[in-house]
Parts: structure tokens; C-alpha cells; sequence
């Protein structure tokens, strides 16, 4: 039983996210033959000020620096 845990940071659309829970499972099926009945994807979203890149969080205001 494939069991994928995604984490994103919040503020996604909630059909957006959806879509993404329901292609990785068919992806899973796909390339691993597991039936969808056995295939398990949890998304976990945390919020921007409780993740960072180096000491740089995802609320903090853009720099202009890119990506």
C-alpha cells in the first residue's frame, strides 16, 4: 500500500490542491500498479511564517531576488 505525504506551504487554491491529491494517486497507480483502493496521499500545509529557506520564511516580504 503506497502511502505519499506531500507538505505544502498554505495558501493554495482548494481545488488546486484537490486535483494534485488526485493525480498523484493516479500517477501511483500508473507506474506502480498499486490498485486506488490501496493508495493513500495526505497533504499537510503549513502556514508561511512556520517555513523557511535558510533563515528566510515564506511570509517575509519579497526581496526582488527571485523564486
Amino acid at each position: 500500500m503506497p502511502i505519499i505525504q506531500v507538505t505544502l506551504v498554505q495558501g493554495r487554491d482548494e481545488a488546486k490542491v484537490q486535483g494534485f491529491i488526485r493525480e498523484v494517486a493516479r500517477v501511483a497507480h500508473a507506474e506502480l500498479g498499486a490498485p486506488m483502493s490501496a493508495i493513500r496521499v495526505m497533504v499537510n500545509e503549513v502556514a508561511p511564517q512556520r517555513f523557511a529557506v535558510g533563515d528566510v520564511l515564506k511570509s517575509d516580504p519579497a526581496t526582488g531576488a527571485g523564486p
